[in-house]
């Protein structure tokens, strides 16, 4: 039988992931999530910068990074440094300092490209659930399972749950693009 609410399921989660990457961008203010898609490499593993280290933002423009082990610090500093976050590490012992500076015009813009981007890889993958939908409605009718009615009427709410969704992910995009230009 085909359940169409695991389909609204999957696109939910794929916009969740969405927002997650969107938060860690880069806004002008320092912010701990900024660090979530960073990966250090230890212990022979890309691991996440909040598994190996406390991160606190004692104001808007500084980050404060405590790794645990003295060891990892060349690491740490290295991921940072490799991110695209165009912020520049200061070591002090076990304790990194992301000094996050003002966005100038020319890093408001790549990093809006960078948003548009995203966006288009999240309605690919909202467009790829759609058409996993309707495969699995073509090999049930194909099977006998469903009519072609039911099919019809099955593809109709699944594109119906596309189209939400997409509207979802460009009102994201438009309002991150212009929390990024207003800052």
């Amino acid at each position: 039988m085909f359940n169409k609410t695991t389909y609204s399921q999957k696109m939910d989660k794929t916009i969740e992931v969405f927002q997650k990457e969107l938060t860690s961008l880069r806004t002008g203010r320092a912010n701990a999530s900024m660090l979530d898609l960073v990966k250090v490499d230890v212990y022979g593993q890309a691991m996440p910068l909040n598994q190996i280290s406390s991160i606190t933002t004692p104001d808007a423009r500084t980050i404060n990074i405590q790794v645990w082990d003295l060891n990892n610090v060349p690491p740490v500093d290295t991921a940072i440094k490799k991110s695209e976050l165009g912020l520049n590490p200061q070591i002090d012992g076990q304790l990194i300092r992301l000094p996050v500076p003002d966005l100038n015009e020319e890093r408001r813009t790549e990093i809006k490209k960078l948003i548009k981007s995203m966006g288009e890889k999240c309605k690919i993958s909202i467009r790829n659930i759609r058409r996993e939908a309707n495969d699995d409605l073509k090999s049930l009718v194909k099977d006998k399972e469903i009519s072609e009615d039911d099919e019809k009427i099955n593809e109709k709410t699944i594109q119906t749950f596309t189209d939400e969704h997409i509207k979802t992910i460009d009102a994201k995009v438009e309002s991150k693009e212009k929390e990024i230009m207003t800052i």
